[in-house]
């Protein structure tokens, strides 16, 4: 396999240049797609800058890939050179624990052949080798862990849905957004304005909560009935006894979670997908008095990724992009830590 160029940083400073990289031939069962299509997403951040511990430089992240297949290795049966597919965050697992024959290969425990559990998409394979995730314009995987883009989702709007796609399905799915649900979205970033149309998609009547009001027509225009700002005075607290499940997208530590538990009816759900650095304080009163459950929600398992994929293509669901080329990824990520980026950026490797 010919090298393919790719954009990397060399340190935690996160200063991207463009390189290249080599891939290897598609093994049995495993693919190679040429990438088209990067997100951006916040957690690529987090790793490059060393702030989820440390990484092995020069990194190449990205877990939100969208791409064409050009070739398939041997005993390939799910796809075919030309079918458009997509990785998240992972690119193997045992495929024989509990976990993962459940469908949640993100749990994966491993397995007595040594596989030491989950493989995410970038950083270091199962022999502690590096490797390289999707802002590069080719990438080698397992079948298993790719999943068929349909052709009702704009391509160039697709890879996001790997990753802020999955994060908010899957909670809103486990647990029970749909007709007779009042749910509410907590923050109206890249996971937020993908959990408020997947949610309305549902069929739940859709609030937004926010800090202010500037995000509010888009809210609407994904499907919001309601937004509710809480710079606002009295906000949080008016809103008391409201809803059956919270999505809560954000990861800011001095987040209101005991007021925003207080707006569940009881037996309601709160479900934080936002990652807050600091452990939190929860109300055990309101809690334990109302029969509410907190609880987190990780990603998803491929089958339940490639259901959302086709949810999402059923209904008419997409991103907000913003597409750039490789020389604006280092600007970028500056502007997602800045809460700039309406909705995600996605890098198209043409560029590179």
């Amino acid at each position: 396999m010919p090298n393919v160029l790719a954009y990397a940083c060399n340190d935690t400073a996160s200063v991207f240049h463009k390189t290249t990289i080599h891939l290897r031939e598609p093994g049995p069962g495993e693919i190679y797609f040429e990438v088209k299509y990067a997100g951006i997403c916040h957690s690529d951040i987090h790793s490059a800058r060393g702030e989820w511990g440390p990484k092995k430089y020069p990194l190449v992240p990205g877990h939100e890939i969208a791409g064409i297949v050009t070739k398939v290795g041997e005993g390939v049966t799910k796809y075919k050179v030309g079918d458009k597919v997509g990785v998240g965050c992972m690119t193997n697992s045992c495929g024989t624990c509990e976990m993962c024959t459940s469908g949640y290969e993100q749990f994966c425990t491993g397995d007595e052949a040594g596989l030491p559990g989950t493989l995410w998409t970038y950083g270091l394979d199962a022999d502690g080798n590096p490797t390289a995730g999707g802002y590069s314009q080719g990438f080698t995987v397992s079948e298993n862990f790719a999943c068929r883009i349909p052709d009702e989702i704009p391509f160039e709007a697709a890879a996001p849905l790997l990753c802020a796609g999955i994060t908010t399905y899957s909670p809103l799915k486990r647990f029970g957004a749909g007709p007779g649900k009042k749910v509410a979205i907590v923050g109206m970033g890249g996971l937020g304005h993908m959990a408020v149309q997947i949610a309305a998609a549902m069929g739940a009547e859709v609030s937004v909560i926010s800090h202010g009001r500037s995000k509010e027509e888009d809210a609407r225009h994904f499907g919001a009935t309601h937004f509710y700002a809480t710079s606002e005075e009295g906000t949080v607290a008016s809103l008391a006894s409201s809803f059956d499940l919270i999505i809560c997208t954000v990861s800011a530590a001095n987040l209101d979670y005991a007021g925003l538990i207080a707006t569940l009816r009881p037996l309601g759900s709160f479900v934080n997908v936002g990652l807050p650095e600091t452990p939190l304080t929860l109300p055990w009163r309101a809690v334990i008095g109302g029969n509410r459950i907190v609880a987190g929600s990780n990603i998803g398992g491929i089958p339940e990724t490639q259901e959302m994929l086709d949810f999402c293509g059923e209904h008419g669901i997409a991103p907000q992009v913003q597409i750039i080329s490789g020389e604006d990824i280092t600007e970028a990520y500056n502007n997602v830590v800045d809460s700039k980026v309406r909705y995600r950026y996605v890098i198209d490797t043409a560029t590179f």
